[in-house]
């Protein structure tokens, strides 16, 4: 089955994720201060419509814990730091990889900090939609590997104020600022297909009209 092969494909592609958050965490200078750079719109609308279009289902059994968070990336970094330090400017970090100094632009609403803890590193792709749309069917090593995919857009650093209005609404109901939804948009579908998971048809719609857009 299609699902299984993409499965497949994530495991194999684990020991590539940590290599290039290694590599991330080792660089001088400036961050890249960005999410990974989604896929083309001419490229997500190819994927949109091949993705199963069904009803969410398992709703009353999600449970935060079945996707492990955070896990050690690289050294004493874990997901969550990797993260940080990759979405911001001029960090600094101690030994234990927690950032020290840096700034951070928050791309959902403008929102900009000089505190890391005050930023949530936000799933794109919510944990409870992707158990709603799939994932409730996988191992637990694969929601770890969903929940610590720091490779494909999935992963980043926003205020705690967007996270906690976003929560686990699809872009139907929930979008970032304008300037950004377009790349929301064309990062949410990529990681829907290069995981399997399938679209509501209310979600579907929503998401075709964004791309069309853009």
């Amino acid at each position: 089955m299609p699902e299984i092969r993409l499965f497949r494909r994530a495991a194999a592609g684990l020991g590539a994720t940590l290599l290039a958050a290694g590599a991330l965490l080792t660089s001088a200078g400036t961050a890249q201060a960005a999410l990974p750079t989604p896929v083309s719109t001419a490229t997500a609308k190819t994927y949109l419509a091949s993705l199963t279009v069904a009803a969410e289902s398992h709703t009353s059994t999600y449970d935060r814990t079945l996707f492990p968070t955070w896990i050690t990336i690289s050294g004493t970094c874990n997901t969550r730091e990797t993260v940080i330090k990759r979405d911001g400017t001029n960090v600094v970090v101690n030994s234990a990889c927690t950032a020290t100094s840096g700034s951070w632009y928050s791309q959902y609403d403008s929102v900009t900090t000089t505190d890391a803890s005050t930023f949530d590193i936000d799933h794109l792709v919510p944990l409870a939609e992707a158990w709603r749309s799939g994932a409730w069917a996988w191992t637990t090593d694969q929601r770890k590997a969903f929940a610590n995919d720091v490779t494909r857009p999935q992963l980043i650093a926003v205020s705690a104020s967007s996270n906690r209005s976003k929560g686990d609404q699809d872009p139907a109901d929930w979008l970032p600022q304008a300037s950004y939804q377009c790349t929301y948009t064309r990062a949410w579908v990529q990681v829907k297909y290069y995981y399997g998971l399938s679209v509501d048809s209310t979600e579907k719609a929503a998401l075709t009209s964004l791309l069309n857009g853009c």
